[in-house]
């Protein structure tokens, strides 16, 4: 937390209130009378699928599907809580536009009257109250979770704590201040590793030339994008690791930010790296920085830039090979993720079946054969530069206009809803 906000947060007098007295669960439906997966739903949203629909899902805001909104009853203004997953249970997400509800999730209504600067507040304060509380054995049914108790600001003149004198002027401050700070922060990380220059290079922009099937005479078979793929066996490239310690969350302190001494807590989770939080612990514990976690059950692979504890059936992925640079290892947990995106939880995976996971590499022009040394590392390099430069570019845009629309919020004496930075 950055430290005047946290001293906000200190300063002021804070209130319990029970969740169903502020909110009620809605009961959205499905319209038609049969449901079929493969019909009814998309993983992409389109112009026909265009409805983000609710389930249990672990990050990118609880959304993995989308439904035609002609199909499914919708709510907007809401928040989303996810009351069956086997990693998701009790998870709590900001749901501000128009969205429907799957499966084993559910969405509450305020019963104020929100604004998407309240939503992003009364979220984190949820999730503190219920995440832990609630699992796979004991799900996060509506019934039980109604009867939680969260802490929120109060107004400075406040004697009682009812809905009148909860401090929403506070929340939505407070959000707009934290939002500016965070665009502050990204803009001196853009500044200090020169990535405010987005303009590619001769090279970048043929690497992304090739990947997009510009002037390579197309390709096909194992020559997509124009460029020569072949096969590798994981275990032929990484060793594939125990982890040297398992830690349990529910027996040890973790930290929501990085302080002296702690290291990055890996767990089987699909957002931010796996890092559930940091912890300290005995260094030699630690597994290799420049290394994959690969975390079975769930199949998500990440680089690692940093020595890491993890939680339980997390691997780590060795490299064999020498590498220059880490967007190598970048490259290939991506085509890592992608291979294994078919591949749902309890499924299961041993060292010696990750070991036997196949995926492909793109080969130098000059190969002729097909060994570790012909695989193109010049070229996964630098398509990864390309493409950070132009993911960047766009956030270099917006950041420069979200500033400046964020002070205009912190300027006013009653703060609006603008548009949302999630």
């Amino acid at each position: 937390m950055i430290g005047p906000l946290s001293s906000q947060l200190n300063a002021i007098k804070w209130g319990e209130f029970k969740l169903g007295d502020l909110f009620e669960k809605l009961d959205l439906k499905f319209k038609k009378k049969i449901f079929n997966k493969q019909k009814d739903i998309s993983k992409v949203q389109t112009s026909e699928f265009d409805l983000p629909l609710v389930n249990a899902k672990n990050g990118d805001n609880g959304i993995m599907y989308y439904g035609r909104s002609s199909d499914f009853e919708s709510a907007e203004m809401t928040i989303d809580i996810v009351n069956d997953g086997a990693v998701s249970t009790a998870n709590v997400y900001p749901q501000p536009l128009k969205t429907g509800v799957l499966y084993n999730a559910y969405l509450i209504k305020p019963k104020f009257t929100p604004t998407r600067e309240t939503l992003l507040f009364f979220t984190p304060c949820i999730y503190k109250a219920i995440k832990l509380k609630f699992s796979y054995e004991n799900k996060a049914s509506w019934n039980k979770v109604k009867n939680e108790l969260i802490s929120l600001p109060l107004k400075p003149t406040a004697n009682t704590q009812t809905l009148k004198d909860i401090d929403f002027h506070f929340m939505e401050k407070f959000i707009a201040e934290l939002e500016q700070c965070r665009l502050a922060e990204l803009q001196a990380y853009l500044k200090a590793t020169g990535l405010e220059n987005t303009t590619l290079s001769n090279d970048e922009e043929n690497a992304l030339n090739v990947f997009n099937d510009k002037n390579s005479g197309g390709g096909g078979g194992n020559t997509p994008c124009g460029l020569t793929w072949q096969h590798f066996r994981l275990g032929d490239l990484f060793e594939v690791l125990s982890s040297k310690k398992i830690y349990h969350a529910n027996t040890i302190k973790i930290h929501d930010t990085q302080i002296e001494n702690s290291y990055p807590y890996i767990v089987r989770a699909a957002t931010n790296n796996g890092i559930k939080g940091f912890i300290i612990d005995d260094p030699t514990f630690t597994n290799e920085k420049n290394t994959l976690s690969f975390a079975q059950d769930t199949f998500t692979v990440f680089y690692q830039k940093q020595p890491y504890f993890t939680g339980n059936k997390v691997k780590i992925l060795k490299p064999k090979f020498a590498f220059k640079s880490p967007k190598i290892l970048h490259f290939i947990s991506a085509i890592l993720q992608f291979i294994l995106k078919p591949l749902t939880w309890g499924l299961g995976s041993t060292t010696e079946s990750i070991a036997e996971f196949k995926f492909s590499l793109p080969l130098k022009p000059t190969a002729n054969a097909q060994t570790l040394d012909d695989v193109d590392f010049h070229f996964m390099r630098t398509l990864i530069n390309a493409l950070m430069k132009q993911t960047i570019q766009g956030v270099v845009q917006y950041c420069g206009a979200k500033i400046q629309a964020t002070k205009e919020v912190i300027n006013q004496e009653a703060p609006v809803q603008k548009d949302s930075l999630f």
